[in-house]
């Protein structure tokens, strides 16, 4: 046990239960902020604390924002009392070096061989001291944090320096802390950022924000801001509590402060500034980052929540991951059963399978070209896909643009078929019939999309006491309003709304009368059991539209697993 290889991340000293599983678990949609807990309804710890743990698991998966809740969780104790990984993870940590940076709290991040990490895993309980993790008696020695030679510039060892001020100091600090922990031995530049920090996940996102504008932060690269929590322009109209509504609302704008262009949209590939193919960018919201990579062949880290900010005021990300095209290789290769007849619903549910299959590697899906998926499909089956894994990027075979020699040598080969599809699609739909919400736009939805939804409607109203909602960026609705789209869905009784997604709405806005929500998104039929407390179907698009005019979804499978 003794020679078992153990490496600190990020240094400290803890002690507490082991909790351990082997599946990565989002802490954004999956742990609550306020209390510790696991809500992801999927996930095998639903319902535990992970207060004052010792928290075992592989990586983190899901969003972004995950470090934003990690934070909040240390700043009002109810953090584990440290993290301990068997494979590479940038968001928790990004949110313990934070702590330790900005606030001079510090939560241990470890690093365990494998071997190591399944036998750890079986203990009671577990103390991190300096140099050695005891578990059960038995002690084990670790290495201490990797110490990276960055081939820094000029102008990077300047602004470290203080040249552009305290918050790009801090920010290149922060950059160089995560470069070294990830092995990056250079920066690189990035055309522009997109900021997912700016969603109100927790009172920490509103203190670092602004913490680093009130030092003067100013972005150096275009920046895009991601969905936020309230309709900017409408909340105290829609009846939000300003408890909420203000520090969601002045989140958006320390963002906005800092020079970031108020796009609120969780969908930035749909915005004219979207990423050419080999670009280097630097976005946060892991959708928009596995879309990024995998369909536009444009080249971007998933970056956490504060780093993405951190990488904007500077323009250099670490040199690192999916930015070299070693690490876009698949480490696995998919064969997909394709049914005959699929429909819209077929994309997100092989996403979240695919997800399923490779949570800690690149996969590249095989069989799908028949299908012809539309970049709507494509967009449905990244969203689905970074619920379920950890894994920045996708190749599809005959579909995405490095798909062609993606596989790495020794790929695992695995198969999704249609039993896995039909078991998958019941576990997705273990709710009730009766729905009160049909829940469109996560992520945003595209012109096209609504366009869709207004001709499947084709001028019929929903039921009373069914809702229908859409999330959609401002670009797009713009585009609705121009071409009649928005009158049509607005006269057919639908509410269209900006700034807001799914992952995002809370009430009043989220209708409280609602028992039981139906979507077409595999991304929110994950997160929404435990962001919103409710059941919820999926189904696809027409399937939607029957559940708005019905008020009920029959429990049966689509007539192409059927």
């Amino acid at each position: 046990m003794a020679e078992m290889p153990a490496r600190s991340i990020l240094a400290g000293t803890a002690d507490g239960p082991v909790i351990a599983s082997a599946e990565a678990l989002s802490f954004w949609g999956g742990v609550d902020p306020a209390t510790g807990a696991v809500i992801d309804a999927h996930h095998p710890l639903h319902g535990t604390c992970l207060t004052g743990s010792i928290l075992m698991m592989p990586t983190s998966r899901g969003s972004c924002s995950g470090s934003g809740v990690l934070l909040d969780l240390v700043l009002t104790g109810r953090a584990p009392a440290a993290l301990v990984f068997s494979e590479a993870e940038d968001v928790l940590t990004l949110g313990a070096l934070i702590a330790a940076e900005l606030f001079d709290i510090r939560l241990p991040v470890l690093r365990l061989a494998p071997q190591a990490f399944a036998a750890l895993s079986q203990a009671r309980s577990a103390r991190i001291g300096e140099g050695s993790i005891t578990a059960d008696g038995v002690t084990l020695p670790v290495s201490p944090p990797a110490t990276s030679t960055l081939a820094l510039g000029d102008g990077d060892r300047a602004i470290l320096d203080g040249r552009d001020g305290m918050a790009a100091q801090q920010a290149m600090r922060i950059i160089c802390a995560m470069a070294a922990q990830q092995g990056a031995r250079s920066l690189v530049d990035v055309t522009q950022a997109h900021i997912d920090g700016c969603i109100y996940a927790s009172p920490a996102n509103l203190t670092f924000a602004e913490r680093m504008a009130d030092l003067g932060a100013r972005v150096r690269v275009p920046t895009t801001m991601n969905a936020i929590s309230v309709d900017r322009a409408n909340w105290q109209a829609q009846g939000v509590p300003p408890a909420f509504g203000d520090p969601a609302a002045g989140l958006a704008d320390a963002y906005v402060r800092m020079g970031c262009r108020p796009t609120f949209t969780c969908s930035p590939y749909l915005l004219d500034t979207a990423p050419q193919h080999g670009e280097s960018v630097a976005w946060a919201e892991s959708n928009a980052v596995i879309f990024a990579n995998s369909v536009l062949g444009a080249r971007t880290a998933k970056h956490p929540d504060f780093l993405d900010l951190c990488i904007a005021l500077t323009g250099r990300a670490p040199l690192s991951g999916v930015y070299l095209d070693a690490h876009r290789k698949a480490g696995c290769i998919i064969d997909v059963d394709l049914p005959q007849g699929i429909d819209d619903a077929f994309w997100p549910l092989v996403g979240y399978l695919a997800g399923h299959a490779a949570p800690d590697r690149i996969p590249l899906l095989r069989g799908l070209a028949p299908g012809r998926p539309s970049r709507d499909d494509l967009k449905a089956l990244c969203a689905a896909f970074g619920t379920t894994s950890a894994a920045p990027m996708l190749h599809i075979e005959g579909v995405t643009p490095e798909a062609e020699g993606a596989a790495a040598a020794g790929a695992v080969h695995l198969t999704i078929t249609r039993a896995d599809m039909a078991a998958m699609w019941k576990t997705l739909n273990s709710g009730p019939e009766q729905v009160e919400l049909v829940a469109i736009g996560s992520p945003h939805a595209s012109l096209a999309e609504c366009r869709m939804l207004a001709d499947a409607l084709d001028g019929r109203k929903p039921r009373p006491g069914v809702a229908v909602i859409v999330t959609a960026g401002h670009q797009v609705i713009a585009g609705a309003r121009s071409d009649g789209t928005l009158a049509r869905l607005e006269q057919g009784g639908v509410q269209v709304l900006p700034d807001l997604c799914w992952c995002s709405i809370s009430e009043p806005v989220f209708p409280t009368r609602t028992r039981a929500v139906m979507t077409n998104s595999g991304k929110y039929a994950h997160y929404g059991p435990g962001l919103s407390g409710r059941p919820v179907r999926f189904g696809s698009l027409a399937d939607c539209v029957a559940a708005a005019l019905t008020g009920h979804v029959p429990a049966h499978l689509p007539d192409w697993l059927s």
